[in-house]
C-alpha cells in the first residue's frame, strides 16, 4: 500500500485539492442557508409583531348598539349590497371574545365573535330644508 508521502502515490495533491474545494464550498453553502433561514425567522417575527400591533382593539359594553358583518357576501359580492346587518344590542360579553347580541327587529339572541361586530353610529341629523321655486328668467 502506498502512502501520500510517496511521490508515485495515487493520492496526490492534484486529486485531493478538488475534493477539499468541493467540501469547502458545500460547507460555505450550508452556512449561507443557515444564515438565510435565521434572517427569515427574524423577519417573520418582526412582521408578526408589526401586524399584531396594528389590530384595533374593540371595547364593547352591554347595551351598546352594534352592526353584525354579513358573512355570506363573501361568495356573492355586490357593490350596492350592505355588508352589515343590524342594529343589534349587546346583551352579554364573554371572556373569550364571544359576544351575545339581540336583534332589535326579531328579538332573537345569538353568540358571535367580536371581530364580526362594529359600533353602530346613527346617521346625520337632517334639518328641514326650505324649498325655493325659481322663476323663469326674463329674456
Amino acid at each position: 500500500m502506498k502512502f501520500p508521502d510517496e511521490p508515485d502515490s495515487l493520492c496526490t495533491l492534484s486529486i485531493i485539492e478538488p475534493i477539499v474545494q468541493e467540501v469547502f464550498e458545500l460547507d460555505c453553502q450550508s452556512k449561507l442557508e443557515e444564515d438565510f433561514l435565521d434572517n427569515l425567522e427574524i423577519e417573520d417575527k418582526e412582521t408578526k409583531v408589526f401586524h399584531v400591533a396594528r389590530i384595533s382593539k374593540k371595547n364593547f359594553t352591554v347595551g351598546q348598539k352594534v352592526l353584525l358583518q354579513h358573512s355570506k357576501l363573501k361568495f356573492f359580492p355586490g357593490k350596492l349590497r350592505s355588508r352589515w346587518l343590524g342594529p343589534h344590542v349587546i346583551t352579554k360579553i364573554f371572556a373569550n371574545g364571544a359576544v351575545e347580541i339581540q336583534s332589535l327587529k326579531t328579538n332573537n339572541t345569538f353568540k358571535v365573535n367580536d371581530h364580526q361586530l362594529k359600533e353602530y353610529r346613527k346617521g346625520f341629523q337632517t334639518e328641514p330644508v326650505e324649498i325655493m321655486d325659481l322663476e323663469d328668467p326674463i329674456l
